[in-house]
Order: structure tokens, then sequence, then C-alpha cells
């Protein structure tokens, strides 16, 4: 092996321009699948914090119970339960909390009190969603520390979060007091501590964060939740959480892939996308390397020849073009994952993603599988070279 390791060297060696020509389209190739790999991969983590990253796994929503409607029949007294206003509540839900956020799947656990109102600034009326959080958990779930461009997401008893965009509407600033009213009809008076900006509109312009016991008061629920919200450490396995919290509690949890099907399909679809591109390149490298190989069993019969004559195996024949594969597929690979990771150490780290900006992430570049990967595609290239010199007939090579 040693001895057959020396000759495959020595040919590598003999033309120094044909094969640093094969290691630089070799390394073109592993650089093209380490760029590919670092943007699928940033790409899906890009879309996933903005979209799945910042939004509950598994819900667990209180909805609302509508009287039924009875028919009329003539001379029956009927007991109707009158339509109410009432904000629909999950009254276990807290008890169960702690056997929740025990789950070995579960990463953070939300409990919220939710709730149409509006805000009020002398004769500005916008129309608001309130989302009551509990103290420390402002960010379980989105991650609003990290939106935060003014003031801090803290939400002490009388404090008020809003939207950049809905702050700019009504002319408002850090500090200033916001008259709140829920569908309830209950008012008050709250303290805008805090502005974000998620970079989307729609929450921009119509969520209002406040404290859990705030949003107690506004709708009058001394007790229970309006709804739960769940991350998970494995966003993919919000099927089986959610049906294990419906078994474990009877709670109505609810995975995100039931209203975010689409998104999931994305996801997949750009992951297979993925799949296909870096699979394009690995056919590259092959098709590169075996065509190099057999140009250079071709240039080489007369060597191979004597080789033979001299006692040499074909199996001896066949182990040095498999090693001159190898040593190919070492070098292009070191060479094209050492020239990958240069080029993407500009670009930001996943945290410092922002919009306009190409999502690359330096730690998905998959440099160690596209070494291996490159290494084992040689091998198999030069295979066919290698049986194409092996069957190299000593006499007829000499003569020529």
């Amino acid at each position: 092996m040693l001895y057959a390791l020396k000759i495959a060297s020595r040919y590598l060696t003999a033309s120094k321009a044909q094969t640093a020509l094969l290691v630089t389209g070799v390394a073109v190739g592993v650089f093209i699948f380490i760029f590919m790999s670092a943007l699928i991969g940033g790409l899906a983590e890009f879309i996933l914090a903005r979209t799945a990253g910042d939004m509950a796994h598994v819900s667990i929503q209180a909805e609302a119970t509508n009287p039924a409607q009875l028919g009329e029949f003539p001379g029956t007294t009927l007991l109707v339960q009158a339509a109410t206003d009432e904000t629909a509540t999950l009254r276990d839900a807290t008890n169960f909390q702690p056997l929740i956020e025990a789950l070995p799947e579960v990463k953070a656990v939300s409990p919220q009190v939710n709730g149409a109102g509006v805000l009020r600034r002398g004769t500005q009326v916008a129309q608001v969603s309130i989302i009551g959080l509990e103290p420390g958990r402002e960010s379980a779930i989105t991650n609003l520390a990290k939106y935060m461009v003014e003031g801090d997401a803290g939400l002490r008893t009388g404090a008020l979060l809003l939207g950049k965009s809905l702050v700019d509407d009504l002319g408002l600033s850090l500090g200033q007091s916001v008259l709140v009213q829920s569908a309830n009809g209950i008012d008050a008076a709250l303290t805008l501590t805090g502005i974000y900006q998620i970079g989307s509109g729609g929450p921009d312009r119509r969520m209002a964060y406040v404290s859990l016991s705030t949003a107690r008061t506004l709708f009058a629920m001394p007790q229970g939740l309006t709804k739960v919200e769940i991350k998970l450490n494995d966003l993919y396995a919000a099927d089986e959480v959610a049906a294990h919290i419906r078994a474990l509690t009877g709670l109505p949890a609810k995975s995100w892939t039931v209203d975010g099907a689409q998104l999931l399909e994305a996801l997949k679809a750009q992951a297979q996308t993925g799949y296909f591109l870096k699979t394009f390149a690995m056919i590259t490298i092959v098709i590169g390397v075996a065509s190099a190989l057999l140009l250079s069993t071709y240039r080489r019969r007369p060597e191979i020849g004597i080789m033979r004559a001299m006692g040499a195996s074909r199996n001896f024949v066949i182990v040095v073009f498999v090693l001159q594969g190898a040593l190919v597929g070492v070098m292009g690979g070191l060479v094209g994952a050492g020239l990958g990771y240069l080029a993407l150490l500009p670009f930001p780290t996943r945290d410092a993603f922002r919009p306009g900006t190409l999502p690359m992430d330096i730690t998905q570049g998959s440099y160690g599988l596209a070494i291996i990967l490159t290494v084992i595609g040689a091998i198999f290239a030069s295979i066919l070279p290698a049986r194409s010199a092996a069957r190299v007939d000593p006499v007829t090579a000499i003569g020529q």
C-alpha cells in the first residue's frame, strides 16, 4: 500500500499543471457545495426566525361558547341561555402549567390573557389586540427584547409596549400616558415604556402588550387564562407534543402546522432544493475527477505496461489509481473548504441577520461533510479509470 501511494503521488507531481487544474476543479465544486449549504441553511434560519421562530409552536386557545339555537314549540316555556360578552377562559390551564413546562420537548411557556380593545389619545383612536404577558416571560415566544428600539421589554404594572408604526400613527413618545379600553368597556391609563419594531406592518400596528395583571383588570378576569403559547426545542415535533398535551391535560392544544401548513411545505421545498443543488455540485466533482483520471490512464499506458511486465498485479494498478483519485479528493476538498470558510467570514452571524442582507450562515457550511463526500466521490470516480488501467495488456502497451 505504501509503495502504491508513492507511485500515485509521483503520477500527480509528474504533471503539476494538470494536477493543479484537477485540484482546482474539485475545489470549485467543494466551494459551491459549502456556499450553497451556508446559503440554504442561513435562509432557512432566517425564515424560521422571522416566522415560526417568533410564534408559538403549540397553542392552547379558549373557545367561546355560543348559545345553541332552539326551535319554537307552541305552548312550551323554554329556558334559553342568553348571549354573553364575557371573554372565554381556560380555567384549568394554570394548574397544568407546571406539568407542561416539565415536558422535555418544551422550551418555554407563556400564559396569556388576550382580547380586543382600543387606544385613545385625545381625539385619536386605534383598534388593537391587547396581549397580557406574565412579567419575566415577555420574550418567551416572540423575542420582544430583540425588537426593542426604545425603552425596554419589561412589563411592569401600568406599563405598555407598542409597535413603532402604531406609535408614529398616534404621534406618541416614550413615557407618555395612553388610555387603553378593552372590549368589556373597562379603561386603564397606561404608560408607554417600550417601543418595538418587528418589521412587518401588521404586528407593529395592532399589538399592544401589557402585564398579565393589567390584562386581568381590563377584561375582568381575576382567574383563568385565554391562551397558553408553548415554544418547543424542535418545532417539527409540534404535532406529537400537541397530541401528548391533549392526552395529558385534556386542554385543546393545537400545533402550529394546522394553520401553518403552507409555511411547512415551503420549508420542506427549500430543503429539497438545497439537496438538489449540493448533489449537482458533487456530480460535477465526480465527472471532473473521472475524466481527468481517464485521460491520465491513456497517457500512462506505457508506464502501466512496464509495471504489469515487472509483475505488478491488476489489483495493484487499481489501488494506484484509486489512491491517486483519493489524493485529488483530499487536496481539492481541503482547498475548497478553506476558500469557502474565508469567503463566508465577512457575512454576519445568524443572530445579526437583517432584512435586505444575504442570510449566509457560516456555521452551516458543512465543511467536514463536503471533504468526506468529495474524497468518497473522487474514489468512486477513479474506479472506472483504475479498472481500465488494470486491463492494459503489457505487450501492447510497451509496444506503443
